[in-house]
């Protein structure tokens, strides 16, 4: 049996493995449920096999999550397997964070060698929105997993010609699809360019190879989709976010053409209230999400961006001025970074957005920032969480290309690679640039693994060709001075926090003095003073990886929003956990709330009946395991019932209790209305432990988002 043998340098990665587990997993039990809409789901799922394949929110099957169900059904085996908690089904998202790390090495290993890789599973293992996605339920970085997979193989089937190890890759692609739909098309791109331009093989062969490999692309990816529409209406809950209850319009509609910023497919359909524009609030690549504060949540199908709640759990109506600044992710006065204070004079976070402590996170949705080549760059919710490395990368790439002569003949592993990473980054990086439609920040993951494996390749090539001296030798001290300026672009967004300014002078004095040293050098062109170039370049390189080490790190300590996680500074400041990223167990107003409701029904199919799947609707399901029928699905939008269909149900004993208020979109206003014209309503203090004081409007808004604006009402005496 031939003995693996490891050289020294090799032997380094298990630190860097090491510190990426130690980032993803440490205190991760602060997370709680993460993504409470998606937790629940998982909660269901764990409960019938009929709720893990078709990836129902509810554990009756009323309605699903929306999104595909392969992320989800990994979750649920983790929570049957380990026990069902925020820690265990958060795990596998964390596990494949770690994965990553190890295949961007071995990736850039086989074409550029043992410290290129090094520095780019570095590079990755530290980057702030990979970290923070890494603590999430998102599915974002399983995602990542996936896609680096594919690209492994990939390389090595463009390198060979080889038509099933193609297939493969392209089937990796296809699973991912069913991790994130079109998410995972994004790197498509990358893949066909770079088999295309390879030449192993003759161009006949390739053109061929690729069409196999598209057909079966396309059969991987909709093969879900297509068993889930064949099953009958009736036998399966309503697909969530879709308007015509089918997971092909969801693929087209939500977490299409949404995502392009082409229109909302929903909007047409729906009679929703509030919202963003072309632009669902939720994730389709993360819908769980808008809703941060209890029931708050946002279709997004109509025209206007919906205000965010008062600290008390009201709207902030009537000021149209003051609207807009917070859409904007401003304060009401019209200044950035500063929380909405509560009545106790504390700061937290609004269900809309993060805003930054002293810096700058605007909106939570990334395509409500001013598109444009320099989007990620600003002071927005987007640049802290990727960018620190990325002149670093593009110029890193530039020089590599000349090192290595890349032209449109891809006749080595070097240009292979090198092809495969710039077509993964530019079109990644253009979309989300530009896109006026659909995303939030952590979805930025996507452009981690291109931006971290560039990084590495760019430092190695530049510096040899530092060595070599002439020209290009310049390429090096310039890419570290640009990088270091970025640094403190970004870093000025935070001026008013004292670690923004120690990490401030940390990378002028580490990379920017350093660079400067480095040019010095190379203008006395001592060939005799390589070990001192060496050590110079080594502590620049070193002081841009300090500042996203020091954003990644705060996850460790801070508890990020649930449904919008991100790494930062800012997560010292805000006191995130309102609504969908608490752990509400032992909540007292839903355990008062759910006692009552326990101790009235009898054998009704459904504890309750809700607007939108988010904040009351997820808690109860996490927390108790009951049934509960949202009548919007996610948002409050989805037109699953028509109002003689909910009275039918009525009469047949399934439902009794509806809570009405504001929750969700408004999509169901007419059932809403008939529950409150025909039913009886239930006094709060039989319910609900809120009050009118200062301390129990608070206290309501932990379990039902808006406070006293929510009402129970009791159908019973309407059959």
């Amino acid at each position: 049996m031939r003995k693996l043998k490891l050289s020294k340098n090799e032997l380094l990665i298990f630190p860097i493995l090491i510190l990426s587990g130690f980032l993803s997993l440490f205190n991760l039990s602060i997370e709680g449920y993460g993504n409470e809409y998606y937790a629940a789901g998982v909660k269901s799922m764990t409960m019938s096999l009929k709720n893990f394949f078709f990836v129902s929110f509810d554990p009756a099957g009323f309605v699903t999550i929306d999104k595909p169900p392969l992320g989800f059904m990994i979750q649920t085996l983790s929570a049957k397997i380990f026990g069902y908690s925020g820690w265990n089904i958060i795990l596998p998202q964390a596990l494949a964070g770690v994965i990553s790390v190890w295949v961007i090495y071995k990736i850039v290993k086989r074409s550029f060698g043992i410290p290129a890789a090094l520095i780019s599973s570095l590079c990755l293992a530290i980057t702030p929105v990979f970290v923070a996605d890494s603590r999430n339920n998102t599915n974002d970085n399983l995602l990542v997993l996936v896609l680096l997979l594919a690209c492994w193989v990939l390389s090595i089937a463009a390198e060979k010609g080889h038509l099933k190890l193609l297939i493969l890759s392209l089937v990796l692609v296809g699973i991912g699809f069913n991790i994130k739909m079109l998410q995972a098309y994004m790197i498509v791109p990358a893949l066909y360019i770079t088999y295309l331009l390879s030449t192993a093989v003759s161009w006949k062969k390739r053109i061929g190879h690729l069409a196999v490999g598209s057909l079966v692309l396309l059969i991987t990816s909709l093969s879900w989709a297509f068993i889930v529409d064949l099953v009958s209406e009736e036998n399966r809950p309503f697909i969530g976010s879709s308007t015509d209850n089918t997971v092909m319009e969801l693929i087209i509609g939500h977490n299409g053409l949404e995502r392009l910023g082409l229109g909302s497919s929903s909007s047409s359909n729906r009679s929703g209230q509030g919202g963003f524009g072309e632009m669902n609030p939720q994730d389709g690549m993360d819908r769980g999400q808008e809703a941060q504060t209890g029931n708050y949540s946002s279709n997004g199908d109509s025209e206007k961006p919906q205000p965010p709640e008062g600290d008390n759990g009201q709207m902030m109506q009537g000021n149209p001025e003051r609207e807009e600044n917070m859409g904007e992710g401003k304060a009401p006065d019209g200044s950035r970074g500063n929380m909405p204070q509560r009545e106790d004079g504390s700061q937290g976070g609004s269900g809309f957005g993060n805003m930054r402590a002293g810096g700058g996170q605007a909106s939570n949705m990334g395509g409500l920032e001013g598109a444009g080549i320099t989007r990620l760059f600003l002071n927005n919710s987007l640049s802290d969480q990727i960018i620190w490395l990325f002149p670093l990368a593009l110029i890193g790439f530039i020089a590599a290309a000349i090192k290595e002569k890349l032209n449109l003949k891809l006749d080595n592993k070097k240009k292979l690679g090198l092809m495969l990473w710039f077509t993964w980054l530019v079109p990644v990086f253009i979309y989300f640039s530009f896109t006026t439609g659909l995303f939030h920040p952590y979805y930025l993951t996507m452009l981690a693994p291109p931006i971290a494996a560039l990084t590495g390749i760019g430092v190695i090539s530049m510096w040899e060709l530092y060595k070599d001296r002439g020209w290009k030798a310049w390429f090096l001290p310039g890419a570290l001075i640009i990088n270091a300026g970025v640094q403190l672009l970004i870093l000025s967004y935070y001026s008013s926090d004292n670690i923004s300014k120690i990490l401030a002078i940390t990378v002028f004095v580490l990379s920017g003095v350093s660079s400067v040293v480095l040019i010095a050098l190379n203008l006395l062109r001592n060939n005799d003073k390589k070990i001192i170039d060496k050590i110079v370049v080594s502590i620049s390189v070193i002081g841009l990886l300090i500042t996203p080490l020091v954003w990644s790190s705060t996850t460790m300590f801070y508890k990020m929003s649930g449904t919008f996680p991100s790494a930062g500074l800012s997560l010292r400041t805000e006191e995130i956990g309102m609504g969908m990223g608490n752990n509400l167990e032992g909540n007292e107003d839903i355990t008062k709330l759910v006692d009552y409701l326990k101790s009235n029904i009898t054998s009704e199919k459904y504890l309750v009946a809700v607007q939108s799947a988010t904040g009351t609707a997820s808690q109860i399901i996490i927390n108790t395991g009951e049934s509960v029928m949202t009548l919007g699905g996610f948002s409050g939008s989805d037109q699953i019932l028509t109002l003689d269909e909910f009275k039918e149900l009525v009469n047949k004993g399934e439902i009794r209790y509806v809570i009405t208020g504001s929750q969700g979109r408004g999509g169901n206003n007419e059932i809403m209305s008939w529950a409150k014209e025909t039913g009886v309503l239930v006094p709060e203090s039989k319910w609900n432990n809120s009050k009118d004081s200062t301390t129990g409007n608070k206290t309501a808004n932990q379990g039902f988002g808006r406070g006293n604006s929510i009402e129970l009402y009791d159908l019973k005496s309407s059959k």
